[in-house]
């Protein structure tokens, strides 16, 4: 069987990944420019690497609240390794939580070539896909957020997406969906952290596919550090949560004596 791969060549003593020696990589890219080259195919402009650098870094923790904190340290507080540990947290990324920058990406590409294909301005097509959006009863992923009003890692991505030349029709049909969603719902539903990444990561022409690969690459570290925390500063099998559960099931009774039973 015959297996091709454009990621890594291994051979005694000699490793290349995407074209580059991985001893002259080490030491000398930083880790967000190689994770942009394993992605890409290439090797990061200065403002593409930071920028990617700032992605990841928004990305790393948002504390012990959401699903894959919660379930690195549930997992970890049962005496597993570390690895263990932190993979549960990995597996409850989903849809409903570390999903929303692929979603949200997709929209935006499919917007952008809607838009070029039928000669829309981006003004246009944010009220359509809004309108569209409220009358399906679909929401537009990557706007709200449930602890912040103002999220403080979209400000600032922003701000580096414009001082970094990479802001471009993404960027701006995000802005006009967060000013229509406003003026349709009557909600106030600013950008979130996701919303910006898959506006700039598409605008920086990252597949959005790769939406939830940025939320993991960065959130592992955060995972790593929650285990480490819960295993060295905690005892195993603490009372992490609590949890007021009623019994809604039938009621007490007794089994069914052995000459009642067909």
């Amino acid at each position: 069987m015959e297996w091709k791969t454009r990621i890594t060549k291994v051979e005694p003593n000699h490793l290349v990944t995407k074209g580059y020696r991985q001893e002259d990589l080490i030491g000398t890219i930083p880790f967000a420019h190689v994770v942009y080259l394993l992605l890409k195919d290439e090797l990061p402009s200065e403002d593409h690497g930071k920028m990617m650098d700032a992605i990841l870094t928004a990305c790393i923790d948002h504390g012990v609240t959401p699903p894959t904190a919660m379930a690195a340290r549930v997992v970890a507080s049962g005496g597993v390794p570390l690895p263990t540990a932190v993979a549960a947290g990995v597996l409850s990324i989903g849809d409903a939580h570390g999903g929303a920058i692929e979603k949200g990406a997709r929209l935006l590409q499919e917007g952008i070539k809607r838009a070029e294909t039928e000669g829309i301005p981006i003004d246009k097509l944010a009220q359509i896909l809004v309108k569209e959006s409220l009358e399906q009863k679909k929401r537009i992923l990557g706007f709200g957020h449930r602890v912040h009003t103002s999220d403080p890692r979209t400000k600032k991505l922003f701000i580096l997406a414009d001082d970094l030349h990479i802001s471009n029709d993404h960027i701006a049909l995000s802005k006009a969906i967060e000013q229509e969603l406003e003026k349709q719902s009557g909600k106030r539903l600013p950008i979130n952290v996701d919303g910006a990444i898959a506006a700039i990561s598409s605008d920086m022409g990252f597949d959005w596919r790769l939406g939830k690969a940025f939320f993991l690459l960065g959130r592992v570290a955060g995972l790593t550090a929650q285990v480490y925390e819960e295993q060295t500063q905690f005892k195993p099998m603490r009372k992490i949560f609590e949890v007021n559960c009623e019994y809604d099931g039938p009621e007490e009774r007794d089994l069914p004596l052995p000459d009642s039973i067909d």
